[in-house]
């Protein structure tokens, strides 16, 4: 079952703090990003964060769960509707998401 537009872009607005928001339409259902990063997906009106350490640490009681049959487990978010919560989510793994791309970046340099 594909996801609802009208969830996709309230979910959006709701990260509106978090930084530039964009939504993608991806293999029928949708991926999010922050300022450029990608960092969640929305599969079945189901908001799914990947997991980052740092993520992990911040939110220990959010649930795991693959989006789609055969990827790996990224965090669930149930309760869309905290706004506070998802945006600190956000904010914490895609910082954790850039600095991971940036050292990648750094260390391909090196070689």
């Amino acid at each position: 079952m594909a996801s609802h537009p009208d969830f996709v872009n309230y979910v959006a607005e709701q990260l509106r703090e978090a930084g530039a928001i964009r939504s993608r339409k991806m293999f029928g259902e949708y991926g999010l990003y922050c300022d450029d990063v990608f960092f969640a997906v929305i599969c079945d009106d189901q908001f799914f964060v990947k997991i980052t350490p740092r993520g992990e640490a911040a939110f220990p009681d959010l649930p795991k769960a693959p989006p789609y049959e055969g990827t790996k487990d990224s965090l669930l978010v149930e309760d869309v509707e905290d706004r506070e919560r998802m945006t600190g989510l956000v904010r914490v793994t895609c910082e954790a998401l850039r600095s991971r791309h940036q050292k990648k970046r750094r260390n391909d340099h090196a070689l």
